[in-house]
C-alpha cells in the first residue's frame, strides 16, 4: 500500500472534486513548506506562488498555536480553522501526521463552508487515515 505522503496529491485531488466551491487544496509540512497543492481546473489563483508559500507558513504557525495541550484538555482538538475574506473563504485543517500536519483549502465566498468541511472534506481525510478527530 502506498504510504500517506505519496497519497497527498490524490488526497488534494479528491478534495477538489468533493465540491465545485472548493478552489484549492494543499498540504504543508511542519515548517510551513507547501509540499502538494491542487487548484480547480481552469482557476486563476488570486495569489502568486510566493504569496501562497508565505500563506502556508502563516497557516502552520496559527494552527500550532491552537494545538496547545492545556487548551486541548479543556476544549478538545481543533477540527478546522476558518476565515472569510471579501473574495474567498479559507480553511485550515489539522491532519494526523506529525511531519505534514496541515491541510489548507480555499472556497468560493458564497460556499457553505461548514457543510463542505464537515460532510465532504473530513470524511475524505478520515478515509485516508489522516484524522483522529470525529
Amino acid at each position: 500500500m502506498m504510504n500517506k505522503v505519496k497519497r497527498f496529491p490524490y488526497l488534494c485531488k479528491q478534495i477538489i472534486l468533493a465540491d465545485k466551491s472548493i478552489r484549492f487544496a494543499g498540504i504543508a509540512n511542519k515548517f510551513g513548506k507547501k509540499v502538494v497543492s491542487e487548484y480547480r481546473d481552469g482557476l486563476v489563483p488570486l495569489m502568486t506562488e510566493a504569496e501562497s508559500e508565505l500563506s502556508a507558513i502563516e497557516a502552520v504557525i496559527r494552527m500550532n498555536t491552537r494545538r496547545e495541550e492545556n487548551f486541548q484538555l479543556k476544549i478538545g482538538k481543533p477540527k478546522y480553522s476558518f476565515t472569510a475574506y471579501n473574495k474567498i473563504k479559507r480553511a485550515t485543517l489539522l491532519l494526523d501526521n506529525e511531519d505534514y500536519p496541515i491541510l489548507m483549502m480555499s472556497l468560493n465566498k458564497e460556499a457553505d463552508h461548514e457543510h463542505i468541511i464537515l460532510d465532504k472534506v473530513l470524511p475524505i481525510i478520515r478515509k485516508e487515515g489522516l484524522s483522529s478527530s470525529s
